[in-house]
């Protein structure tokens, strides 16, 4: 039996939607399994699994599998998320409508649940920047995010206040802050033993500076979407409170189906709406989540007035490897090269002043003397050609590939070839004739053991 602590427990009391004994009795239960669908990356694979209520692309699973052992996972045709925090998609369709050419800020975004769904919500237009501090972070961010295979979505490492250089630039900011975790109680054990007042007190502290740090770059009338995967009034609703004193800000209620088992409260002082989530009223774990707006000015960014720095010659080498569309190919570091979208080259020009940008747009790769050596990342991309060569193979040579292990398949003529798992690409291999060589990022390997 979980034994919650006793100091949660009292500063719960009274907060709305808190039931203890309800509370408690949940945590006994198994926390529930949640996917949200790739609407670019079909798979009929979980065509009768149940529907998040409040996500159009959430499942829940009756069981857990291995999701390590599903080559449809590392495809990128679904991500694992849970369902309480798949609630940012009925919010960002609530504020932004049919709102095209947006920039948004997933601030926090590591490991990818969030920016992977809000990818999925913009038009090609659009951009997203998903920004991770923690390098280590930052590098599984990254990986996720070539799974989903969006190149209108670039991942940035950089601290909180890098971002206040980029005045009015974001439509939308989200931060889902570092907090206590007391809604993880449930999945994870050691976070009950981690837990104490004053880290409550603590995170409550540096969830305002970073709300602080941040606040210049979103536009006026802009939307700032704060979430945390707490119960504290004081990581909550008192932090929409603080930004009401410090800022001017207005509300943004939401709309919510009574049978889906939400909460909504309001902060103490100014009455800003939230949302909160218990495992005994829903299918999902502990959350908190509100939408505010931005009422006062911080100014804009000047934009960067430079020539474009799209590289044709080497584009007319690479562009078959890419669908229709009007790209701009950049060279990234010495003799790689990615390509944005047309669109967002002005982008590109003004974020690299002031972030690190770990990936933009789409990597292609480097040209070498007799070809182009693709980059594994254009092979997990929505935008490869649906012309280039590809090798199905089973499951079972699936998971060999994954795990740079020799498939039972001959080789082919030789030349590149994308590696497909019920259509579903995985990377590359380059057959020589007699043997083919796996591309896949030796990092991204796996290594959990493929029963026989």
């Amino acid at each position: 039996m979980k034994v919650l602590p006793q100091a949660l427990l009292d500063g719960l009391e009274g907060v709305v939607g808190f039931d203890k004994e309800a509370f408690l009795k949940a945590h006994e239960l198994p926390a529930a399994t949640s996917i949200r669908l790739n609407p670019r990356k079909d798979t009929d694979s979980f065509t009768n699994a149940e529907k998040v209520p409040w996500c159009s692309n959430g499942r829940y699973l009756a069981e857990r599998p291995v999701f390590t052992l599903d080559p449809l996972f590392h495809a990128g045709t679904y991500y694992v998320q849970e369902a309480s925090s798949m609630f940012l998609e009925h919010v960002l369709k609530s504020v932004i409508a049919d709102r095209k050419g947006l920039r948004v800020l997933d601030l926090c975004g590591a490991p990818g649940g969030k920016s992977t769904l809000i990818a999925s919500l913009l038009d090609d237009e659009s951009l997203l920047v998903s920004n991770e501090v923690i390098r280590s972070r930052a590098g599984i961010l990254e990986e996720n995010m070539t799974k989903w295979g969006y190149a209108n979505t670039w991942v940035s490492c950089n601290d909180p206040k890098s971002f206040r250089k980029l005045k009015g630039y974001f439509d939308i900011i989200v931060v889902d802050a570092p907090c206590s975790g007391s809604g993880l109680f449930r999945k994870d054990e050691a976070a009950i033993n981690e837990w104490s007042e004053d880290n409550v007190a603590l995170c409550s502290e540096r969830q305002q500076r970073i709300l602080a740090d941040i606040w210049p770059a979103l536009k006026q009338n802009g939307t700032l979407v704060y979430a945390t995967c707490s119960y504290s009034t004081e990581e909550d609703e008192d932090n929409l409170d603080w930004l009401a004193e410090q800022y001017a800000v207005s509300n943004v209620e939401l709309p919510i189906n009574d049978d889906w088992g939400i909460v909504p409260t309001t902060s103490a002082k100014a009455s800003i709406n939230g949302y909160r989530f218990y495992p005994h009223r829903l299918q999902g774990e502990g959350f908190f989540l509100a939408a505010i707006k931005k009422l006062d000015d911080s100014g804009v960014v000047k934009p960067v007035k430079v020539r474009s720095v799209h590289d044709d010659k080497v584009f007319q080498q690479a562009k078959t490897l890419l669908n229709n569309k009007s790209w701009a190919c950049v060279e990234i570091n010495k003799n790689e090269f990615c390509v944005v979208e047309s669109v967002h080259e002005a982008d590109w020009h003004v974020l690299k002043q002031h972030l690190y940008l770990r990936k933009v747009g789409v990597m292609l790769g480097a040209p070498a003397k007799k070809e182009w050596v693709p980059a594994h990342d254009l092979a997990l991309s929505i935008d490869r050609s649906d012309k280039l060569p590809t090798l199905e193979v089973s499951e079972r040579d699936a998971l060999l590939f994954l795990k740079k292990e020799q498939m039972s398949i001959e080789p082919p003529v030789k030349g590149w070839y994308v590696i497909t798992y019920k259509g579903h690409a995985l990377g590359w291999v380059k057959s020589l004739g007699n043997r083919m060589n796996n591309y896949l990022p030796k990092n991204q390997r796996i290594r959990m053991d493929i029963d026989e």
